[in-house]
Parts: structure tokens; sequence; C-alpha cells
């Protein structure tokens, strides 16, 4: 498995709402307005997308990943593949909030995936043209070599959990994962509409939890692809949380914070008491555990709790760190990679030093780097919905 596997995937991957919905209040059937947009899944995007960062900075500074060479006090930087749980817990969330609005309906499978491709596409291979590049010329991006033709047609076709082939980007690995989950995702919702929450959570739950119980010592193995169906169960986790905001009142009173807190609890206690070697080790199972404290945080924030942690999601920094998230996503970890391995070297010892060297150079030459690339690749496949809005965009200007 790869070193950088466990980092997370910051794709933005909310369906756009471009009305109003009405919703039943709780109990009297008081019928009040729902706000179009729900506010903070950006910066929550945003601070994601930035712990990802600083954890490939952490894991490429410090060998011996999980039991890592660095100060304990970095520790906090080491569970990057819990990113990758709560990016799927996201994705499901805010893909789901229109469905939920609207029955568990959606637009249709074709118009869905069409959307899912336009959106998330063309920006991704722009990334994957840049990283065979600065592989092949700058720094390696796997220990199993340089990218191959291989790398090329199966990264190209967004099949690297299916197909194994030298990455050359280490951080591509879940968008393989997300883009199957996106084929999953109508199916959950007729689930859903049909059969109700329980059977929809069921129906991708218990498959995951019989494979982990009937693997030895209960603890699976994870290989370098076919993730896809173990964290199925968190990104469905995300879908039921979006039935929140098509709530009754009553539901969207209940203190979904203290909720959050309550569920993370004992996981962060297991964690501390076994260690974060162990903790790592065992992610097949601190991914399930920890997907629903990961659901009610969603919850709460889109009912607007706790207020100041809203405001810090919404305050300008934050919401415009979340607006170029998946840019980040793509291209930090070449431009982190290059830092360590080809500039820091003549620069700084090893180590700390390094470390420190790769906040305060590759850390904001990321920022700005993804910002610039989220300009040319992936704002205009944002606002705009087919090549010919984008040409017209484009002759306008």
């Amino acid at each position: 498995m790869d070193a950088s596997r466990p980092a997370g995937s910051a794709l933005d991957l909310a369906v756009p709402v471009r009305r109003e919905e009405n919703g039943t209040g709780g109990g009297d059937g008081a019928r009040v307005r729902r706000p179009a947009q729900v506010q903070g899944l950006d910066g929550l995007r945003g601070l994601a997308a930035l712990y990802v960062v600083l954890f490939h900075c952490w894991l490429y500074t410090f060998p011996g990943y999980p039991h890592s060479s660095a100060p304990p006090w970095l520790g906090g930087l080491m569970f990057g593949r819990l990113a990758v749980v709560f990016f799927l817990v996201l994705s499901g969330f805010s893909l789901a909030i229109s469905p939920a609005r609207h029955g568990w309906r959606s637009a249709g499978v074709g118009e869905f995936l069409r959307r899912r491709a336009w959106r998330i596409l063309p920006p991704y291979w722009a990334a994957l043209a840049m990283s065979l590049l600065i592989s092949w010329f700058v720094v390696p991006a796997s220990h199993f070599g340089p990218p191959t033709g291989a790398t090329v047609l199966v990264y190209g076709l967004v099949a690297q959990d299916v197909v194994t082939a030298p990455t050359p980007n280490g951080a591509f690995w879940s968008i393989g994962v997300e883009a199957e989950l996106y084929l999953l995702f109508p199916l959950l919702l007729l689930v859903r509409r049909r059969w109700g929450a329980a059977m929809m959570a069921a129906s991708v739950t218990l498959p995951v939890v019989v494979i982990g119980l009937t693997a030895p010592g209960a603890n699976p193995v994870e290989g370098d692809n076919w993730l896809a169906p173990h964290l199925a169960p968190v990104f469905a986790a995300g879908v039921l949380g979006a039935g929140v905001v098509a709530a009754g009142d009553r539901v969207r009173r209940l203190p979904w914070g203290w909720f959050a807190v309550l569920a993370a609890l004992p996981v962060v206690a297991l964690g501390v008491v076994r260690g974060s070697a162990w903790t790592v080790n065992h992610y097949f199972w601190i991914d399930l555990a920890i997907a629903p404290a990961m659901t009610m945080l969603l919850a709460a924030v889109a009912t607007g709790k706790p207020g100041v942690l809203v405001r810090l999601l919404t305050a300008r920094p934050v919401h415009g760190l979340g607006g170029f998230s998946y840019s980040l996503y793509l291209i930090h970890l070449p431009i982190v990679l290059a830092v360590i391995r080809r500039v820091a070297p003549y620069v700084v010892s090893p180590g700390l030093p390094t470390f420190w060297f790769t906040l305060a150079v590759g850390l904001p030459g990321s920022v700005i780097a993804a910002w610039l690339f989220s300009k040319l690749f992936e704002m205009p496949f944002k606002r705009n919905r087919s090549w010919k809005s984008l040409v017209a965009a484009r002759s306008g200007a």
C-alpha cells in the first residue's frame, strides 16, 4: 500500500440547489423556508484539504509510518486516512441534499453521472498531466517506480481502484474510489426511497462487517485497490445524514453537535488507549466507527449549530479555501514531494528542519498553485454546465 494512501480526497461534491424548498415544520404542519444553500460545507472542505496537505508534509518528512520518527507532539498530523472517511461522508451528504428535498429522487442516473463527470474529470485530467510530468522529470511519486504506459491508461480511465499501476500522484487513489461510489449513489437513493434508511444502511454495512469478521484476526489487510466496497458504508452514512436538511423542526433542533461529540468519544478513547500505530493498523474498523460522528457533525453544521463553528466555516478565508479545495487536493502532493526531496536537502537538515522548511515553502506554494490551477481547470467547469455555455463564457470574456 502506497505510503500516501491515508490521505483523503477533497472533491467538491455539492450538488447546487437552484431554489429554496418549502419544508414541513415539526408536528404542527407549519410551512417553513429552507435555505437553498447549506452554509459551512465549503469551509469544512477547505479545512479538511488543508489537513491533507499538512499530513503529507509530515508523512514524507519523517520515515517509518505508522511508527513515525516524528516528534510525538506532531502525532496529530498522522491520521490522514480519516480525511478520506470525512470526505466520503461529506460527499454522500452533499450529493444527497437535493434528492432529500425531493422525496429522495434525483434528476436521473444519466444526468447525475454527466454532471459528475463534467465537474470532476477536467481538473483531474489536467492534474494527471501535471503529475505525470513531475513524476517523470522531477521526483517519482511511488515506490513502484516511474509512471508507465499502463499508468496513463489506468489513471486516465479513473480505474486505479480496480487495476494496479505505478501511480503518478499518491493522492489519486481515493478519486478512483469516489468514481465507483458515484455509480452506487443512484442505487442508494432507490433503496432509501423504497425501503427506508435502515435498509439502505444495512445493505452496504452488513457485507463489510461480515468480511471484516471473517478475515484473519478479524482485521482485514487492505491492498492498493478494491477499497470502494469497504468505504461504501461511510459514503452511505453521509447520504442518510442529508435527510436533516428536509426534516421537521423537531429533528433539526436536536443537539447534533453534542451527538457528534458523544459518538466520537469512544473511538478517540480507544485510539488513545491502544496507540496511534494500532489505530492506523485497524482503519478498517475505525473508518466504520467514526463515520456516524462525522455525519452528526455535518447535520449540526447544516442546521446552523454550533454558531461559532458555522461563523468560522463561512468566514471568507476558510470559505474561499473550500472553493478550490478539489484543486488543492489534486496538485499539492507533487509540489510537497518536490520541496522535500529536491529542494530541502540543499537548504536544511533532515527531520524537523525539513518539516518546518516544507511548511514555509511547500504549504503556501501548494495553496497558491492550487488557486491558480482552479482558475484555469476547475472554476470554468464549476460555473458552466455544458460546452456550449463554456464556449459562450469564453467568447464573452
